[in-house]
């Protein structure tokens, strides 16, 4: 396995991680379960893989957002998590250029540039969590409170429950 701009993050800051591999089928939209269908490929619970899902605020601001499998992002409390009065999704013709990463490989690290990340409380209540490692087909699984470190991330409820 090919080393990704991800792993060698974890590695510089000192933070272990598992990196696995499982069959990408190239579907990558998110509204047909791709992240659910990553957890069954892997053989782990849907609750702990996270999504990275990259959104553009009224003021221009990109900010990355990830959610557990199960979940969606509840628009609101994303807006008031980032201070913003409007909040929506990148196009995905705009994630390689932004990012650095296409849609289905997006990692909240490593990214072109440190963007405000946001992670849903529930990644806590893991003991690891699974996100993608910056190429599709592969998946790194840390504990939670090593990926907010490592991405500087805020912990807060996006839950759309």
């Amino acid at each position: 396995m090919k080393k990704t701009n991800a792993m060698r993050i974890l590695d510089a800051k000192k933070i272990s991680y598992e990196a696995k591999e499982y069959d990408d089928d190239g579907e990558h939209t998110l509204e047909l379960g791709a992240a659910a269908r990553t957890a069954e490929k892997l053989g782990v619970d849907p609750k702990t893989v996270f999504k990275t899902i990259v959104m553009r605020t009224d003021t221009k601001e990109i900010c990355v957002f990830l959610q557990n499998a199960t979940g969606e992002i509840n628009p609101k409390k994303a807006r008031n998590a980032c201070g913003a009065k409007e909040v929506a999704s990148v196009k995905p013709d705009e994630l390689l250029g932004l990012t650095g990463y296409v849609r289905g490989g997006c990692s909240p690290l490593g990214m072109k540039k440190q963007y405000r990340t946001f992670i849903d409380q529930s990644a806590l209540e893991n003991e690891k969590i699974c996100i993608s490692a910056g190429v599709r087909g592969q998946q790194l699984i840390l504990a939670p409170e090593d990926l907010v470190k490592a991405t500087s991330a805020t912990v807060c409820d996006l839950s759309l429950e």
